[in-house]
């Protein structure tokens, strides 16, 4: 029987860990606690690779993930409340239980299809352990990510609107009362809802708002990066250059692809 290379990759890893939990001072010292801000971090590194399309960065990037997952795994063993093996497992009965067009009866031709069985599924063991539909969605998630999953989950069980001209008509009315809104309380509040009523309607647009607006941060830096760059081969200071003459070097980086 012919080894596979993918077992044997793993296992290396898993023994690598072992190893330097036993004898790195630093890898010795970690908890789950201790190196929850730096899976964060590796999350949003793994990100960035994504929007690149970079395929060496998001190799790299996803091999720091996977030693995060490795390495909270091996904490658990040694307080044996979990192992890789049962996380492992765990993800496996998931995937089958959540997948019956696959691994049952169930016939599901389209990905609307399987999202919706994946969120009533997914509400059914929610609903053996009393717990919201919406509390799979992380509180310390990000607002954009948070609002578009919401509106996802809650739309899966049937809430949501008919058709996108009616979310269309939400995000008018949304602006008309952040614009009416006098207070600053009142206009947080407004804008709020016009944020969220937004990301409702990208979400019927089949656009992901976070990606959207992260797609545009990156523009506007490359674009602001151009500035000060033209502000330094003309040898200005950059507060000293004007809005006239910025707008100039502005429209000349949106013509550079």
């Amino acid at each position: 029987m012919q080894t596979d290379t993918r077992l044997e990759a793993f296992r290396r890893l898993l023994d690598i860990m072992d190893e330097l939990r036993a004898k790195c001072p630093w890898d010795k010292e970690q908890t789950t606690e201790s190196i929850r801000h730096l899976t964060i971090e590796e999350t949003y590194e793994l990100s960035d690779a994504i929007l690149s399309g970079n395929p060496d960065e998001i190799k790299k990037e996803l091999g720091d993930i996977l030693l995060h997952i490795v390495f909270y795994a091996k904490i658990g063993s040694e307080q044996n409340v979990y192992d890789i093996e049962s996380v492992i497992e765990q993800l496996c009965e998931k995937l089958i239980r959540r997948h019956p067009h696959i691994y049952g009866e169930v016939v599901a031709n389209d990905s609307d299809t399987v999202k919706q069985n994946w969120e009533q599924i997914k509400l059914k063991e929610k609903v053996q352990g009393k717990k919201s539909v919406l509390s799979g969605v992380p509180v310390s998630m990000p607002g954009i990510v948070k609002a578009y999953r919401m509106q996802e989950k809650a739309a899966q069980v049937g809430f949501d609107w008919p058709d996108k001209q009616q979310v269309w008509a939400k995000v008018e009315e949304e602006l008309t009362e952040f614009k009416e809104a006098e207070t600053i309380k009142d206009k947080e509040e407004e804008l709020g809802d016009l944020f969220f009523s937004l990301i409702n309607y990208a979400r019927f647009e089949g656009i992901n708002p976070d990606d959207a607006l992260e797609r545009t941060n990156i523009k506007f830096k490359k674009r602001f990066e151009f500035i000060e760059e033209k502000a330094t081969e003309a040898g200005l200071d950059l507060k000293s250059v004007g809005l006239e003459q910025m707008d100039i070097w502005w429209n000349e980086a949106q013509g550079k692809k």
